[in-house]
């Protein structure tokens, strides 16, 4: 770029050295008068300048080539015609016709976008079948939020928008101005794996290069694959990157990068970024460097390389957290799946014969659990192709799955069920070996694989490549060069769990490290290894190692499922407990000392870990996993349906002794937003019980209630129950209660600054004073208690196990003293132990507490006055 700068210097200086003073005025005002797709070089640079400064602002302001053209046609402009004329010979001479045939960023923005819609036209689908993109995108639900509503307690969130079908005006609206009139510059499109983030950010492209999207805002806008750019050898500039998803090598991207604020940049899968080593610990800031690709995504991401222009992110639904350090005030969206009409649709356009789709869609529509996992996009295509495969061949649909990992075994087992018998022994050979090239990628982290990475395997031109393999193809410098990726990611992390189970530890073709490298790498799963944790989890159940035996034709180690099970554990030796009441664990990350990615992936982590339970559907192994786990706390949780769900199955598996804590969680379930009749409400249940058909009938309940009846399952062991700024609304309260009256081993609950109404308070109540309930120990935290003091002398009253009530830090009024005093005195309260640790209470306050522990010998009140206290007067009683 310089040697072509020194020339254009050289040849503008010569033009304007030729100019008189007064042409050279005339010149410059000709210049300040006639702006260049709207931009012209400021006037206060202009006055007073000679030929020399005028030749360094047109450099500086337009780049070489472009200055060129400008100062040419405002040479004509300026009634200069043989400079002009002189100007353009010598650039021809000097620096070839390629420069002059140049177009400006207005008249090549039109051409840049009919080459997007070109490109982007058709999609390949993971069969390599190319379909139009219009005809295979099926709308998603999106739900805005803000990366920081997730940080806050229940207090400070708003309440929850409505979920939203991914049309032209949901799209349009991720870039809208908030409340306060500002326009967000980052937006971040998070979900899970194969929810469908890749497609809708492509689609946008599509859309905005048709002109449905960000009209008069953006002029170009670019789609970069954050892998590729991570694996790419070598080093590149933004401007290099921009240049080669242009139509052609003329492009004007000097000018291009100069409106920052008119471009658009779509990074996807950002979570594939690593945490900044210690040559990437500076960000690209120059769109001119050369950089690796880790420094300029990050460059980009924290909005110091072109901080104007607009970013669109898609990530997985782990990875905001550890972003968060490096997105600039970003507004996040989340990507729900398909809707229940949405998933009818996505059968109808990919079995296209109606009967097959309608016959199809029947079947999944009446298996409640295999209908729940189809919210997912990608999962809905792996069902759609198995059930295709087994109407093609005449097969029984019946076979159900309950969980993701046993959806993709499907796959896979109709996949090798459909080949000739003969050639069975070779395809499990060659799925072995195709497992061990996705284990070596995904710890690796390495997704593209190259032809020599294929030979070295023998998986070229294998019956497994076609299936499972897309082959690309980028221009190199000397020839083509072919990559080749797994048809999704998530296939590739399913194989690499899959790769331990085939191979026994310590065999030359086994996983370097074992199962061990996998779970001992990294901290926590909920990294890059977060997926294929939980396949491996899901592969553990007895009944999926059969199906592995069965259509793989090997022993799977049963040493792997010892190996996982004692690893879990382990987690509960170094698992965060409950800090002691009054201490601000629960603050926002803004106030931790601790990074906030780190803090803030530590406090979801137990979840992650129960997702992994989850996938194993097996009860046994969950019960002897969590006893090494004696208390779950989570914390700032917001809770989808399918948390819920996979909360509550290990809830219901427990042992005895478990303790549960939620933490400032958000247990509002964001609905769908109802636009007439098109949308109804997502269903991201992924229960599989026997009950779960009849419970489709009943009306919906708090987004509590399938934990609440796992409560009551007499197989659960939850013995300790703690809600701590949790916001529980009464419909909460209700199921709450109904659980209280029947959890079989239930004997603490805490209920500390929850926002309790009167009705819920009456209704726990009464929960609490059922003959059945079991709870002995009982801590409340409630601001409004002193208002309803009858609800909580009647539990006192009727409670029949009720034995400690913790009322610490509580503010109690006279009149709530002189009710609990009434209550205790009562001949039924079987009350043994009273806590008022840290309640200011008052001189006759304790006068009448001293008087009840007087009357009776076997309570015990512990409160910091008492101790020392002399005895009442004799014949004091209470008010009451």
């Amino acid at each position: 770029m310089e040697p072509l700068a020194a020339a254009a210097r050289e040849l503008l200086l010569v033009a304007l050295e030729d100019l008189s003073q007064e042409q050279l005025k005339r010149f410059c005002h000709k210049l300040r008068d006639a702006p260049l797709d709207g931009r012209s070089i400021p006037r206060g640079r202009l006055e007073g300048s000679d030929a020399v400064d005028l030749a360094e602002q047109l450099i500086h302001f337009y780049g070489p080539e472009l200055a060129l053209e400008v100062a040419r046609k405002t040479l004509k402009r300026a009634d200069v015609r043989d400079v002009a004329a002189q100007l353009k010979e010598q650039q021809l001479q000097r620096l070839g016709p390629r420069s002059s045939a140049l177009l400006s960023a207005s008249e090549y923005k039109k051409k840049y976008r009919e080459h997007v819609l070109r490109q982007h036209a058709k999609v390949k689908e993971r069969n390599a079948r190319s379909v139009k993109i219009s005809k295979r995108f099926t709308k998603v639900l999106i739900a805005p939020e803000t990366l920081e509503h997730r940080t806050l307690g229940p207090a400070e969130e708003p309440e929850p928008e409505r979920a939203r079908r991914s049309d032209t005006h949901t799209f349009n609206r991720l870039f809208s101005r908030d409340a306060e009139g500002q326009r967000p510059l980052t937006v971040v499109l998070q979900g899970p794996a194969g929810i469908g983030k890749t497609m809708a950010a492509k689609k946008i492209l599509y859309d905005w290069a048709a002109g449905k999207l960000y009209h008069g805002q953006v002029d170009f806008a670019f789609f970069m694959p954050c892998r590729e750019l991570l694996e790419r050898s070598g080093t590149c500039s933004l401007a290099d990157l921009i240049l080669e998803q242009c139509p052609d090598r003329s492009a004007p991207v000097p000018q291009i990068l100069a409106q920052a604020e008119r471009l658009l940049f779509i990074l996807d899968g950002v979570e594939e970024l690593p945490a900044p080593g210690p040559s990437e610990a500076v960000p690209c800031t120059d769109p001119l460097e050369a950089a690796s690709g880790a420094r300029v995504l990050g460059g980009l991401l924290s909005k110091v390389l072109l901080p104007a222009a607009r970013l669109l992110v898609t990530t997985r639904a782990a990875a905001p957290g550890r972003l968060q350090g490096r997105l600039c005030s970003p507004q996040c969206a989340e990507v729900c799946g398909f809707s229940d009409k949405d998933k009818k649709k996505y059968f109808y356009k990919f079995f296209r014969d109606e009967r097959r789709a309608e016959q199809a869609y029947r079947f999944v529509k009446e298996n409640e659990t295999l209908f729940s996992l189809c919210f997912v996009p990608f999962v809905c295509w792996i069902v759609c192709t198995v059930l295709r495969q087994q109407l093609e061949l005449g097969q029984d649909l019946s076979r159900t799955s309950k969980t993701t990992t046993a959806v993709y075994l499907l796959f896979v087992a109709s996949f090798l069920s459909s080949a000739p018998a003969a050639d069975g022994p070779q395809l499990q050979d060659e799925l072995r070996k195709l497992c061990r090239l996705a284990c070596e990628g995904v710890l690796g982290r390495r997704a593209q694989f190259s032809q020599k990475d294929l030979e070295r395997l023998e998986l070229l031109h294998s019956q497994v490549q076609t299936p499972f393999l897309s082959k690309k193809e980028l221009p190199g410098v000397l020839e083509t060069e072919v990559t080749y990726q797994f048809i999704d990611q998530s296939f590739q992390e399913f194989f690499a769990a899959l790769s331990y189970l085939l191979e026994d530890e310590g065999s030359p073709r086994a996983p370097a490290g074992g199962v061990g490298a996998l779970l001992r790498g990294d901290a926590e799963p909920r990294c890059h290894l977060a997926l294929t944790t939980r396949f491996l989890f899901g592969l553990l159940s007895a009944e999926r190692m059969r199906d592995i035996e069965r259509h793989l034709g090997c022993s799977v180690s049963k040493r792997v499922k010892q190996d996982v099970l004692r690893w879990v554990q382990e987690q509960g030796q170094g698992c965060p407990r409950a800090g002691p009441e009054g201490t601000k664990e629960t603050q926002a990350l803004q106030g931790a000392e601790e990074p906030e990615e780190e803090e803030d992936e530590e406090l979801s982590y137990p979840l992650e870990l129960l997702y992994c339970l989850y996938e194993t559907q097996e009860e046994a192994f969950v019960r002897q996993a969590l006893r090494g786990l004696p208390e779950l706390a989570l914390e700032r949780v917001h809770f989808s349906r399918m948390d819920l769900a996979v909360l509550s199955y290990c809830i219901r598996c427990c042992p005895v002794g478990q303790a549960l804590r939620l933490d400032s969680c958000r247990l509002a379930i964001r609905q769908e937003k109802k636009k007439k009749s098109l949308v109804k409400r997502l269903q991201g249940s992924l229960g599989g019980s026997a009950s779960s058909r009849a419970t489709v009938r009943k009306p919906l309940g708090s987004p509590l209630r399938p934990l609440c009846e796992a409560m009551v399952d007499q197989q659960c062991g939850l013995s300790s129950l703690t809600l701590s700024h949790c916001k529980l609304p009464d419909s909460v309260c209700g199921d709450l209660s109904e659980a209280l009256r029947k959890a079989p081993a239930l004997t603490e609950l805490g209920l500390l600054h929850n926002g309790l109404s009167e009705a819920g308070l009456r209704a726990l109540s009464e929960g609490l004073a059922w003959p059945e309930c079991q709870v002995q120990t009982l801590r409340m935290q409630q601001p409004g208690l002193q208002g309803t003091p009858q609800y909580v002398a009647g539990l006192l009253q009727h409670s029949p196990a009720l034995a400690t009530l913790d009322l610490s830090g509580c503010q109690l009024s006279e009149r709530m003293v002189t009710y609990l005093c009434a209550a205790l005195r009562y001949p039924g309260c079987r009350l043994q132990t009273l806590r008022l640790t840290s309640v200011e209470l008052s001189e006759r306050s304790l006068q009448e507490l001293q008087a009840v522990g007087t009357a009776k010998p076997g309570l015990v009140i512990t409160h910091e006055a008492l101790g020392s206290r002399p005895k009442p007067p004799e014949g004091f009683d209470s008010a009451l």
